[in-house]
């Protein structure tokens, strides 16, 4: 192993976009499993992703491949068979994935936060039994959570209830179910009437491990977005759905975790960074070889047109920035879960990275075409699948309360109470 790390220093990672994104410095293990994963993404993920793309359903294959790299493992501690990496470490994969193919990047984000979550607050033999399915069976895990109320906080009506033999028998239909359709397990939250208390609002969730193929799960495979299109994430409805007492994966009252939510955002900025990425470096042999220089530029080549150059500087500035950002909220997580800082000083600059990863994605997804001319607007050339990957990853929730939030911390001196979004 000692001479197999030795050699990897020796060999660069491929780059992300040139010497605009620097290379990563992790420690020797963690360049090991990186360097890994980025062979899978440069030899058949690249391959994979606009097929991936038009199917429009779960990426079977591209998965199978993710999990032979080991890297589901990287979030679970050591206590539990895992590696125990930090989370600059997760938002590092998940921009890398989706410099190829962003939904793959949002399926393994999904297992990342989860493996991250459930074995704070879930009971011990769980964390045994789970752990043992990740570490010799690559289990990967998928969420439904969200259900299709009047907003997207009304209270839950996925209901377990407990039997007499000690099971729970779940009722109810899920909505936005990303990485559950093909998931070896599906964590659904559950509202459970006989632990929800009116002092703690909370209290009554419940969170259930559900094994695929379970009787009674019935996976729609109804998505049908414009982008972010093999995710898969449709409804999924559960009618009687018998779950043993050692599915359940949240003792009562412990869970949610007041950071969910700023780790999930950070993610979503991770993985825009990536597509933003991915659009730029896409288009540069497009602009190498067919693109044409302006005529008034003089120019023979559109290599020398200042216009294109001068674009591209912008939006390979822009997301560098943003992507600075969200390094630092992996560090900032991890003195989160050390009781370093509060949660505030996490929030408001997770914030702010998720505000500057969607905007620069946005622009460089859209702008490419300016730099590439009308060719490349042409169905059969796929240039547009980033920018309706990053439309439709922006829209999770408005990055305009990100800014709000900002604005109101530096103005009123506001904190943001935790919940599902903020």
């Amino acid at each position: 192993m000692n001479q197999v790390i030795k050699d990897l220093r020796g060999i660069e990672l491929s780059e992300v976009l040139g010497a605009a994104i620097p290379q990563p410095n992790f420690s020797d293990d963690e360049m090991v499993l990186l360097k890994k994963v980025t062979d899978f993404i440069e030899n058949e993920l690249s391959q994979q992703a606009v097929d991936n793309d038009k199917r429009g359903r779960y990426p079977t294959e591209s998965i199978a491949g993710l999990k032979k790299t080991g890297v589901l493992q990287a979030s679970l501690s050591k206590e539990h068979g895992g590696l125990g990496y930090g989370h600059r470490f997760s938002l590092e994969i998940q921009m890398r994935l989706a410099t190829q193919d962003s939904a793959v990047a949002q399926l393994y984000k999904v297992h990342d936060e989860l493996v991250r979550e459930v074995f704070v607050y879930c009971p011990d033999e769980q964390k045994q039994r789970l752990g043992k399915m990740i570490v010799e069976q690559n289990h990967i895990l998928g969420l439904a959570v969200a259900e299709p109320g009047r907003t997207a906080i009304d209270p839950l009506k996925t209901q377990a209830i407990k039997a007499e033999d000690g099971s729970y028998v779940v009722n109810g239909l899920k909505i936005y179910t990303t990485a559950a359709a093909e998931a070896d397990h599906i964590l659904t939250w559950t509202w459970n009437p006989l632990t929800a208390t009116e002092e703690n609002p909370v209290s009554g969730m419940m969170a259930i491990l559900i094994p695929k193929g379970t009787e009674g799960v019935d996976v729609k495979r109804d998505w049908n977005a414009l982008g972010q299109r093999a995710t898969d994430s449709g409804a999924i409805n559960f009618s009687e759905v018998k779950c043993p007492a050692e599915w359940v994966a949240s003792i009562p009252a412990k869970a949610p975790l007041i950071h969910s939510s700023l780790r999930y955002q950070a993610g979503f900025s991770a993985i825009l960074c990536g597509i933003g990425f991915g659009a730029l470096k896409a288009a540069i042999p497009y602009i190498n070889e067919r693109s044409r220089p302006w005529a008034q530029t003089g120019m023979t080549s559109a290599t020398s047109d200042p216009m294109i150059l001068r674009a591209m500087g912008e939006l390979a500035s822009d997301l560098a920035v943003a992507w600075a950002a969200t390094q630092q909220c992996g560090d900032l997580l991890d003195a989160f879960e050390r009781n370093e800082i509060d949660r505030t000083h996490l929030a408001i600059p997770i914030s702010a990275a998720k505000s500057a990863s969607s905007r620069s994605a946005m622009a460089a997804t859209g702008r490419i075409h300016e730099m590439m001319g009308t060719g490349s607007l042409a169905g059969k050339s796929d240039y547009d699948r980033w920018w309706r990957n990053a439309r439709t990853l922006s829209l999770h929730d408005p990055v305009e309360w990100k800014s709000h939030e900002i604005g109101r911390h530096l103005v009123t001196g506001w904190s943001p109470e935790p919940g599902v979004y903020q």
